[in-house]
Parts: structure tokens; C-alpha cells; sequence
């Protein structure tokens, strides 16, 4: 019959001179401390990632293609807000054309309507009339047929809309607009009061009057026939 041969444990004693250090020790797992551990330290981490966002940090690199998509998105939904205007625009006055929406819903198609009845705003360089330069001619309101702007004043700005130095004398007429907590001038067709756009002044441009008629190429319509332009009236102002 085999013998078995067992071996003895071997059982090793600490005293406090051979104790090992405090360091080798395992800490006990707590799954609940973790998770809660785990969370802070992820909003700790985005909480950072914010401030250095809005303190100009370098961003976070991204692939070609989803910096791409993001930087549309983004770019489009701010330019959208900021060259937009809405109700709270002080438009108390009363247009010569004074068609009901149903009427211009009958004319003017699904876009028009939003632009200029809505005081939509169109994409940045997606306009007919942005790389449009014609020597001689006019651009007419769109909805009414209004002269608005002669093509000599018209000049390459770079900011994506139709850009002109002044309109045809009275064909336009400014509001004031307080739409999202910033103070701009909105323009509109002094003839049924179809949204064109803004107008900044002092930006630095060499024309003769140092502002921008930023205009949708939606709101516009353009002729080569100038005899319909009348010089005789002034702009109105609201």
C-alpha cells in the first residue's frame, strides 16, 4: 500500500518589527463606494472639460469627418439664431400691400413664406444672388416687386448673404430688434414689410456709407430694367 506524504502548512508569525508594510495591505471592495467614486470623478472630469471649453481651451481632437458634421451643425443652428429675427422685432407700422397670409401663401413658396413673412433667415452662401454682380440692374422684393437695391451698391462682403451699401431711396425701412438679448436693425420692404434681413453699420468695409444691408437672396428678385426706380423718397425709420 502507497504511503501519502502531506505537507505541513507553513504558518508564518508578524511581530510588530516584521509587520509588512501598511502598504501591502488590500483595502476591502465596496461596490457601492466605487460606483459613487466612479461618478464624481466622471462629473468632475466634465465639469473641467466645460471650464476649459469656455476659457478657450484647445479642443478635444476629432476625426476630419465628425469635426465636419459638427462644425455644420453647430455653425448653421448659430448663424441660423443670430441673423434671424423674430415677433419681438417693434414693427408697429402699416404696409401699403396689405395681404393676409392665406394671400401670401398663394404666391410665395413654402421657403419664401418662412424668410420673408416669418423673418426666417437662409444658410450662409446657399443664395442665388451671394456671387451675384451684375454691373446694371436692380434687385426687387420678391413678394411685392418693390425696388430695393440698385446693383452698383451692391459689394463682396465674404459673410455669405447678398451685401449692400445703401438701398433705393424709401424702399427700405428699419426696425429695431430685440430677438435673442442682443439689439440689431432689422430691415424690411418699406411696400408690404417682407423680412431682407439686417443692416450693421461700422465694420470697417470701404463703401460710402460703411454699412452692410446683409440680405436673404430669397427675400430678392432681380430685373435689368431700372426705370421703375424712384429717387425722390427718403428711408424710413421705426
Amino acid at each position: 500500500m502507497a504511503s501519502t506524504n502531506l505537507v505541513k502548512p507553513r504558518i508564518t508569525t508578524f511581530t510588530s518589527s516584521t509587520l509588512p508594510p501598511r502598504s501591502l495591505f488590500i483595502t476591502p471592495y465596496h461596490p457601492t463606494r466605487t460606483i459613487t467614486t466612479g461618478i464624481q470623478l466622471h462629473s468632475a472630469l466634465l465639469i473641467n472639460r466645460i471650464r476649459r471649453f469656455h476659457a478657450g481651451a484647445r479642443r478635444p481632437h476629432l476625426s476630419p469627418p465628425t469635426k465636419k458634421v459638427l462644425m455644420s451643425a453647430s455653425f448653421f443652428s448659430f448663424l441660423g439664431s443670430l441673423f434671424s429675427s423674430s415677433a419681438s422685432a417693434e414693427n408697429n407700422m402699416t404696409y401699403p400691400d396689405q395681404r393676409t397670409d392665406e394671400e401670401w401663401r398663394a404666391v410665395l413658396s413654402p421657403e419664401q413664406f418662412r424668410i420673408i413673412r416669418q423673418k426666417g433667415t437662409e444658410p450662409p452662401g446657399s443664395g442665388k444672388f451671394d456671387s451675384h454682380y451684375p454691373s446694371t440692374g436692380v434687385y426687387n422684393c420678391a413678394a411685392c416687386d418693390a425696388p430695393l437695391y440698385k446693383a452698383d451698391t451692391k459689394f463682396k462682403s465674404g459673410c455669405g448673404w447678398p451685401a449692400y451699401f445703401d438701398s433705393v431711396p424709401g424702399a427700405v425701412t428699419r426696425h429695431t430688434d430685440r430677438a435673442f438679448g442682443m439689439e440689431r436693425t432689422e430691415i424690411v420692404c418699406s411696400n408690404c414689410g417682407g423680412h431682407l434681413g439686417h443692416v450693421f453699420k461700422g465694420e470697417g468695409y470701404p463703401t460710402p456709407t460703411d454699412e452692410r444691408h446683409c440680405v436673404n437672396s430669397i427675400s430678392l428678385k432681380f430685373s435689368e430694367d431700372e426705370s421703375g426706380v424712384k429717387g425722390d423718397k427718403q428711408e424710413s425709420k421705426v
